[in-house]
C-alpha cells in the first residue's frame, strides 16, 4: 500500500511540477520551429514513470496530458484557460491516432494477425511447425539461432517479421527453457535492422523517397537508390546487431539483466518473471490444439504463404510492376524491378491489412478442411486473439498520441538544433548518430525521426562537405537511418519494441530491460568504432573487423554460460 502510495505521490508531484513550469512562463503563441527544452518533458515522463512504476500505460498516459498541457498552458493567457485547453489538446491526440486510417490500418494488421495465429494454433498448426523446426532446434542454441534465421528470412517488413517469427518460435522456444525476454530479444534485434538493410522491403521505399527528395534538393546529381547503396557500409549498428545476435547465440553467454533472465528460465523454470504481464494479456487462451485433432504443418503453412504472396503481389501491383510486365512476363522475377517497384509504393498499411485478412480466411479453411475443427472452436479461437489484441492496441494508441504531442513541441527539431551546433565535420556523423538516436528514444518512432533528421541533418553534412556529395554526407545518411533504429531498440514507447513484446509474449519492460543492455553494447560500439573512424577516413573493413573482436571479449570476460 505504501509503495503503491508512493507511486501515485510521484506522479501528482511531476504533474504539479509541470503545471508550475506553465505558470512562470508567460504565453508566447505557437511553437517555434525549432521547439524549447520542455519538448522533452512528455517524453521523458513516458520513460522515467514506466521504469519507476513498472506501468506503462498510465505512465503513457501521464506523458500524453503532460504534451497537452505544455501545449495549451504555452498559448493560453491564463493558466485555467491553459489547463482546460491543455487537457482537451491531450484528448484530441488520442483520438486522431483512433481516427487515423494509418493507425487503424495498423491496429487491423495487430488484431488480424493474432486471430490468424490463434486459429492456426488451434488447429495445430504451429504445433506442426515446431516439430518440424525440432530437426535442426534440438536444443537451446540450436532454437535460439533457428529463431534468429527465420527473422533474417522475414526480411519484407518489420511488423510481419516479428509477429511470424515470434508466434512461429514460441512453444519451441517454451520448451526449450528459453526466457520469454530472450526470445523477444532476438525477435527485435532481426526484425527493423533486416527490413532496415534490405534492398526489397516496406522500408527502403521510404528511405529512399527520404533521400531523393533531400538529394534533389541539394543538387545532389543521384536517386535515391544509389544514395541508399552509398550508405550501406556506414549502416554500422544495423550490420553489427546482427553480428552481436549469432555471436551471442554461438557462444552461449549472457549478462547484465537478460544473463538474470536466461537463469532464471533455464534453471528454474519461469519463462517470465513472477510478477511479469505478457504483452498478450494473459497470452493466447488457445496455448494447443483442440481435442481430437491432429496438427499438420499445412494447416500453419498454407495461411503464412498466402499471406505473404497478398503481401508481395500487393507491394507488385501497387508499385506499378504490371506496367513492367507488358514489356516481359518475366520482369517479375527480376530484382532490380522489384527495387523499382518497392520505391513506388504508397499503401504499405493497406496491404499489410489486406494481407492479415488473407491470412485469417485462409487459416480458417484450413482449420475447417484439413484439421477438421468444428466452428464453435474456431470462434474461440478468434476470440481469444481478438482478446489478445486489446493491450497491445491500448498501448500503440498511447505511443502514437504522444508522438503527436511530441510533433506539437517540436522535440525532435530541438534535439536536432541542440545536438547539431557548432561540430566539426570528423564528429558531425557521429554527432548525427547521438542526435538521430535520442530523437528516436524520445518519441518513439524510428520512421518519423528519419523524416526530421533527412531533411535537416543531411544538407548540413553537405555543407561541411565543401557543398559536394562526399564523405561526411554518405557515412551521416547511414548514421541518421541507423541511430533511428538504435533509439528505437532503446525506447520503451517505440511501436516496433512493443510489436515484439507481444509477438514473444513477453512483459514489454521487462523486454526493454534486458535488451537494453545489449543495444547500447552495440551502439556505444557503433559510435566509437564505426562511425569515429569512418569520418577520419579509415576502412570500414577494420571497423567491423575490431568490433567483432571487442564482442567476442566482451562475451567471453562479461559473459556467462546459461
Amino acid at each position: 500500500m505504501t509503495h503503491l502510495l508512493l507511486r501515485h505521490s510521484t506522479a501528482a508531484l511531476i504533474f504539479f511540477l509541470l503545471l508550475l513550469t506553465g505558470f512562470f512562463y508567460q504565453p508566447i503563441g505557437p511553437f517555434d520551429k525549432v521547439g524549447a527544452w520542455y519538448s522533452l518533458v512528455p517524453p521523458l515522463l513516458a520513460v522515467v514513470l514506466a521504469y519507476t512504476t513498472h506501468k506503462l500505460i498510465p505512465s503513457l498516459a501521464i506523458a500524453i496530458l503532460a504534451g497537452g498541457l505544455l501545449v495549451g498552458l504555452r498559448t493560453e493567457p491564463s493558466i485555467i484557460n491553459g489547463v482546460s485547453t491543455g487537457s482537451w489538446v491531450a484528448i484530441k491526440y488520442v483520438l486522431s491516432a483512433l481516427t487515423d486510417p494509418w493507425s487503424l490500418k495498423i491496429l487491423g494488421f495487430v488484431v488480424l494477425i493474432l486471430m490468424m495465429i490463434a486459429i492456426i494454433i488451434l488447429a495445430g498448426g504451429l504445433t506442426a511447425v515446431a516439430d518440424k523446426l525440432q530437426s535442426w532446434a534440438k536444443s537451446r542454441r540450436s532454437t535460439k539461432l533457428t529463431t534468429a534465421l527465420l527473422g533474417l528470412v522475414v526480411f519484407i517488413d518489420d511488423y510481419a517479421n516479428t509477429m511470424i517469427v515470434g508466434s512461429s518460435m514460441r512453444p519451441l522456444s517454451d520448451k526449450y527453457k528459453i526466457s520469454r525476454e530472450k526470445l523477444a530479444f532476438i525477435i527485435d534485434a532481426t526484425s527493423a535492422p533486416v527490413a532496415g538493410l534490405a534492398v526489397i522491403s516496406t522500408w527502403i521505399g521510404y528511405e529512399t523517397g527520404l533521400f531523393g527528395k533531400t538529394g534533389a534538393g541539394l543538387g545532389i546529381a543521384k536517386d535515391g537508390y544509389a544514395m541508399f547503396f552509398d550508405a550501406l557500409p556506414y549502416r554500422f549498428y544495423c550490420i553489427l546487431m546482427l553480428v552481436f545476435v549469432f555471436l551471442n547465440i554461438q557462444q552461449r553467454r549472457d549478462y547484465g539483466t537478460m544473463l538474470v533472465a536466461e537463469r532464471r528460465a533455464c534453471c528454474e523454470g519461469k519463462l517470465l518473471a513472477d510478477d511479469a504481464v505478457p504483452m498478450t494479456s494473459t497470452a493466447f487462451s488457445v496455448e494447443q490444439p483442440a481435442s481430437g485433432i491432429q496438427p499438420r504443418i499445412g494447416t500453419a503453412a498454407i495461411p503464412f504463404a498466402c499471406l505473404f504472396i497478398v503481401l508481395l503481389g500487393g507491394l507488385w501491383i501497387d508499385g506499378g510492376g504490371l506496367q513492367q510486365m507488358q514489356s516481359s512476363l518475366f520482369a517479375i522475377f527480376n530484382p532490380v524491378n522489384w527495387l523499382d517497384v518497392i520505391s513506388k509504393t504508397k499503401n504499405n498499411s493497406t496491404i499489410l491489412l489486406l494481407a492479415s485478412a488473407t491470412g485469417v480466411l485462409t487459416a480458417t479453411a484450413c482449420a475447417l478442411t484439413i484439421a477438421r475443427a468444428n466452428i464453435q472452436h474456431i470462434l474461440l479461437a478468434a476470440k481469444s486473439g481478438i482478446r489478445s489484441s486489446l493491450l497491445p492496441m491500448m498501448i500503440l494508441l498511447l505511443a502514437w498520441s504522444l508522438k503527436a504531442g511530441c510533433d506539437d513541441l517540436n522535440t525532435g527539431e530541438f534535439l536536432v538544433a541542440t545536438i547539431g551546433q557548432s561540430i566539426s565535420p570528423l564528429w558531425y556523423p557521429a554527432m548525427v548518430f547521438l542526435a538521430a538516436s535520442l530523437t528516436s528514444f524520445g518519441t518513439g518512432t524510428s520512421w518519423g525521426t528519419m523524416a526530421i533528421l533527412i531533411p535537416t541533418a543531411i544538407p548540413v553534412a553537405f555543407a561541411l562537405d565543401g557543398n559536394q556529395y562526399g564523405l561526411i554526407t554518405m557515412i551521416s545518411l547511414g548514421a541518421v537511418l541507423d541511430g533511428a533504429i538504435f533509439g528505437d531498440h532503446c525506447s520503451p514507447i517505440s511501436d516496433t519494441t512493443i510489436m515484439s513484446s507481444i509477438a514473444g509474449a513477453c512483459d514489454h519492460l521487462d523486454h526493454v530491460k534486458t535488451q537494453l543492455p545489449y543495444a547500447l553494447t552495440v551502439g556505444v560500439t557503433a559510435l566509437l568504432i564505426g562511425y569515429l573512424p569512418a569520418a577520419l577516413g579509415l576502412p570500414v573493413v577494420l571497423s567491423y573487423a575490431t568490433a567483432i573482436l571487442l564482442f567476442y571479449l566482451a562475451l567471453r570476460l562479461a559473459g556467462r554460460q546459461v
